[in-house]
């Protein structure tokens, strides 16, 4: 699938640098995230522990975390 281009800048978009996904543990049904670095790496680069309720809490929470440690070196 290609991506459109900026139509505010007429560029081309630029390929992520990360990829997040949020998976279920089937033991516990709690999510964790798994992190690739680069976004088509087929291994995770860091793979969290599964305490998080909902996908969307264990992804809030790594933007919260990175907001955070963005915050603390202005």
């Amino acid at each position: 699938m290609a991506l459109a281009k900026n139509p505010n800048t007429n560029t081309e978009p630029k390929m992520s640098l990360i990829r997040l996904e949020a998976k279920e543990d089937e033991k516990t049904g709690l999510f964790y995230l798994e992190i690739y670095h680069p976004a088509d790496a087929e291994q995770p680069l860091v793979t969290t522990e599964p305490r998080y309720k909902t996908a969307a809490a264990a992804e809030n929470d790594f933007i919260a975390i990175i907001a955070t440690k963005t915050n603390l070196l202005r």
